[in-house]
């Protein structure tokens, strides 16, 4: 065998040693090394008077001897804690914000909105025991499911560390709950706020303790109406908010934006 074909052997296997698949194990070894991590958890409803199901959000190195401030995201009418998991990127987009440091350690939460028992989506999602369910979702998630993650989690517990959000039914919900509770949440978002949006809810002055509200709709919505009307109300009010519209019709490009851009605004 020549020089030449002995040293042209040699870079071949190097090269497929450089480029050997990796195993199933390295691979999971690896991407348990990259990202945050999403973990589905259950705690008992006081409110239901059952067991109810809600997905946590970890950040990359997640340290129990740390604190960290929390999210609450809501989903759509239709959904469950599911919806954004399943739809929304929410993992995606904050891992990808976390390696550009673009926003603040966090911890989000993704729970059923919907409070009811049994905890299914009902075959009419618009009807009276759906809507009233969404509503009664208040009392959930002030007198469970946050008691359940501040105690389970290293969260500050307090209302500088704490924000809620949502998309469509979720982003009402956000309004009302947020906005009626200043106390407990620093900051509000709503990406396209359907029609449960209720300003006679909203218990925010023109001071310092309001909340930073944060609200964005597509241009082509047909709800946009909605978000309009809290805007010219807070307007109307003195109340400093954001309010966006992009390019989008009642879509998960524009809800998926709303949550990107809200995150990188709070906890500043």
């Amino acid at each position: 065998m020549s020089t030449n074909n002995r040293i042209l052997i040699k870079l071949l296997v190097l090269f497929a040693c450089l480029y050997i698949p990796k195993t199933d194990a390295q691979t999971i070894s690896n991407n348990t090394l990259m990202g945050g991590t999403m973990i589905k958890e259950t705690y008992y409803s006081t409110t239901t008077k059952a067991n109810r199901n809600c997905y946590v959000y970890l950040p990359e190195n997640y340290n129990p001897s740390k604190k960290y401030s929390i999210v609450y995201v809501l989903h759509g009418i239709g959904g469950t804690e599911d919806e954004w998991i399943i739809n929304g990127s929410p993992k995606e987009i904050m891992d990808q914000l976390y390696k550009n440091k673009l926003v603040k350690p966090m911890i989000l939460v993704f729970p059923n909105g919907r409070a009811m028992n049994p905890d299914t989506v009902p075959r009419d999602v618009y009807g009276a025991e759906a809507q009233a369910a969404f509503a009664r979702f208040e009392f959930d998630v002030l007198n469970d499911l946050m008691p359940f993650i501040e105690k389970r989690y290293s969260v500050y517990g307090d209302r500088a560390h704490r924000a809620i959000c949502g998309l469509s039914m979720g982003g009402g919900q956000a309004l009302n709950f947020g906005l009626a509770h200043p106390d407990l949440f620093e900051y509000v978002g709503a990406f396209s706020p359907a029609p449960n949006t209720d300003v006679t809810k909203f218990k925010v002055e023109n001071n310092k303790t309001s909340p930073l509200i944060y609200v964005l709709c597509g241009e082509s919505d047909n709800l946009l109406f909605v978000s309009q009307n809290v805007n010219n109300y807070l307007t109307s009010k003195g109340i400093p908010h954001t309010y966006k519209t992009m390019p989008g019709n009642h879509e998960w490009s524009v809800w998926k934006e709303g949550l990107r851009s809200f995150v990188q605004m709070i906890f500043r």
